[in-house]
């Protein structure tokens, strides 16, 4: 077991159902999903968001329970395609707000210890995940920095 920087378990939940094709009360057209992923994440949402809004809302009133089944791509894939994905990897940078938000934290509350911690653990994370995406998704020469995090979440 995995545990990286705390003493609980993870969380478990439930896995989807296996299957290779949607479901045959969501009919929608691919092409509509695929435009409706574009459409919301030049309204500024991230792909966990648009999967969500797709899986909430649906596509003219229709429920999306998974876009993979429904278009045969991901929701990256589709945003890749059509020149709409972020800089960064999502969960990168989730992980770099948090980190700049704790930084500045700790910067006015110094003597707060357990969240100096945190800010470790966090740019530990964060450095990790730079490494594992440098070369493919972001670029060789770069390093995890707070003044690069914060130019680049700007």
């Amino acid at each position: 077991m995995a545990r990286m920087h705390t003493r609980r378990r993870g969380s478990s939940g439930s896995d989807r159902p296996v299957t290779d094709e949607p479901p045959e009360w969501s009919d929608v057209d691919a092409d509509d999903v695929e435009d409706r992923v574009v459409e919301l994440a030049e309204d500024g949402y991230s792909p966990s968001e648009i999967g969500q809004k797709l899986r909430d809302e649906g596509v003219t009133g229709t429920p999306v329970p998974n876009v993979k089944l429904a278009t045969g791509k991901k929701v990256t894939e589709i945003l890749e395609e059509n020149d709409a994905a972020n800089e960064l990897p999502e969960d990168l940078e989730n992980l770099m707000v948090r980190a700049v938000r704790l930084r500045e934290h700790v910067n006015e509350n110094g003597q707060d210890k357990q969240n100096k911690r945190a800010l470790q653990n966090t740019e530990s994370k964060v450095r990790r995940l730079v490494n594992y995406y440098r070369g493919d998704k972001i670029d060789e020469d770069f390093t995890y920095s707070y003044d690069n995090a914060k130019e680049l979440l700007e």
